[in-house]
């Protein structure tokens, strides 16, 4: 008995040595300044995941460690603490603008000034999927349901008349005008169920790309459609496939946000979508890639590009379309479609990069995706609105795949306001 109780006292002397050589290390480690992954992940209660994402936002900074490891800032982690116990207090004025996560997705993920669809680099995806296989991936749906040659809306005698009345209107002012008509004479528009919701956004797709095609709603591939309405060839139908795709989702920006709360309330994906779409129209949600498309405009118009930037930034203008908050060292969505640009070896093209390399040179900063979108259009000679008309159809999918994930929570959002007015008296 004495020898067993000896053995066993030895075990447990061991077992104490191992756990204070292991708490000095972890002490060492954060009294350098730095934390392990593990550790922080665990101070802020997220997921490595979510500590990836935080680092992507340049909320945390992170350095190589011992082998592949990496460890972290300890001061950004006690800095984004603070930051989400004034949050959970009732400070939350910053956590919505650019700021820390307020909602769990398995959508879209931003990391390391890359976009990822799923998992999947929507980079990656630009050049080498189908719109049919991208949207199937963000509503995790059968394409071959989605997608069925029958499965087409239809506008109605009333929405065909209405067709015709705004047909000299901008796109997206025609998919806000005529989607309520459509969601009115769909019997399955208020059917939430997650196929439901999938075969809908196959509808809808579908339907916005005729709109802004000023067409019939075809079950013709969504790039084929736009490519015949507005004359553009075989061999560049590539680049407004690639276009679409990159605008298919990006995390929760504003218009993605707004279907999101749309959809929490239950309601229909058409609402979720025009209410989406109704953002993106706002001036510094879409408005910016206008604002880009007007500026090169301008700039080809002038007789010297380098003369008329110069000129914007002396009267204190902003040079549009370049920077973004996500991508310090450049928007990845617009680097793959100048590439794609300028692999096509279009004539009109070569103005459009020098002016991307000029104003980035002014102003310190790359293109981003209102810019590629602009120079899109200018290029293939698209008709007016066509540059924002990308962000409407493309975007669509995402908006579905953000309601068909918010459906599936049943949970409301609804915030609460931290009141700043008079006393109660």
């Amino acid at each position: 008995m004495i020898g067993i109780m000896g053995l066993a006292r030895y075990i447990l002397s061991i077992l104490i040595i191992l756990i204070n050589i292991s708490s000095m290390e972890s002490d060492k480690q954060s009294h350098s300044g730095y934390l392990s992954a593990q550790q922080a992940a665990a101070a802020l209660g997220v997921t490595p995941a979510t500590l990836y994402a935080y680092v992507s936002r340049g909320l945390v900074r992170s350095e190589a460690g011992v082998g592949r490891e990496r460890r972290y800032r300890a001061e950004d982690i006690a800095a984004l603490r603070r930051r989400r116990e004034a949050r959970d207090s009732g400070a939350a004025e910053g956590a919505l603008n650019f700021g820390a996560p307020v909602l769990d997705s398995a959508i879209t993920l931003i990391l390391d000034g890359r976009v990822y669809y799923r998992g999947q680099d929507a980079t990656l995806l630009a050049r080498t999927a189908s719109i049919r296989d991208v949207a199937a991936l963000l509503w995790q749906a059968d394409p071959a349901v989605i997608f069925a040659p029958d499965n087409l809306p239809t506008l109605g005698p009333a929405g065909t008349a209405l067709r015709r009345a705004v047909a000299k209107l901008l796109p997206i002012e025609r998919c806000l005008t005529l989607l309520p008509v459509a969601a009115a004479g769909d019997p399955r528009a208020s059917d939430i169920s997650a196929e439901s919701v999938a075969q809908a956004g196959g509808r809808l797709l579908r339907l916005l790309a005729a709109i802004v095609a000023d067409a019939e709603p075809s079950p013709r591939p969504i790039d084929a459609v736009l490519a015949e309405a507005w004359g553009v060839g075989a061999s560049l139908r590539g680049l407004l496939r690639a276009a679409l795709i990159l605008c298919a989702d990006h995390e929760f920006n504003v218009s993605a946000f707004t279907a999101r709360c749309v959809a929490s309330a239950q309601a229909s994906p058409y609402n979720a979508v025009l209410a989406g779409m109704a953002a993106l129209q706002g001036a510094w949600h879409g408005g910016m890639t206008e604002r880009a498309d007007a500026f090169l405009a301008d700039a080809f118009a002038a007789p010297d590009m380098a003369a008329f930037c110069a000129a914007r930034l002396r009267l204190g203008e902003r040079l549009p379309g370049f920077g973004h908050p996500l991508y310090p060292l450049g928007d990845p969505r617009a680097k793959v479609l100048l590439d794609l640009l300028a692999a096509s070896e279009r004539p009109s093209v070569a103005a459009g990069l020098r002016l991307a390399r000029l104003g980035g040179e002014l102003v310190g900063r790359a293109p981003n995706i209102d810019f590629a979108l602009a120079l899109l259009r200018h290029s293939l000679g698209l008709p007016a609105g066509a540059a924002l008309a990308f962000f409407v159809v493309g975007r669509s999918m995402g908006w579905i795949a953000q309601a068909l994930e918010q459906y599936a929570l049943r949970q409301l959002i609804r915030p609460r306001a931290r009141y700043v007015g008079p006393p109660v008296r």
